[in-house]
């Protein structure tokens, strides 16, 4: 069982029990969140797709951390015209874990 969610301009293939990475969510730790964009949904053969999102169909999860990811180092030059730039940038994101799979009637597709 898994979908594909849209959440910070990304899509991610979940399925219960999993950890993952998005983009900042303004949510504690520890509190429940409920991704409503669901692009598709369903196991093997029987996937039920969006145009663009399936209505109803919802994704639980549950924050567990906030953090910083590793700096990317940005290194810009040019030959021969004494130019280089150095720049570093780290992105902020949320940690979330995959509970349960909702699907647009209400029932629970699949849980952790």
């Amino acid at each position: 069982m898994y979908a594909v969610i849209k959440t910070g301009g990304k899509q991610y293939r979940v399925a219960p029990g999993e950890k993952l990475r998005v983009e900042t969510l303004a949510i504690e730790p520890g509190q429940e969140v409920v991704l409503s964009e669901v692009l598709a949904m369903g196991a093997g053969e029987a996937i039920e797709v969006g145009a663009p999102t399936i209505a109803g169909a919802s994704v639980k999860a549950v924050v567990t951390a906030h953090g910083r990811g590793d700096k990317v180092r940005i290194f810009k030059h040019r030959r021969r015209k004494h130019y280089a730039k150095t720049q570093g940038h780290r992105q902020n994101y949320t940690e979330i874990e995959i509970k349960a799979l909702v699907k647009a009637d209400g029932s629970v597709l699949a849980a952790a």
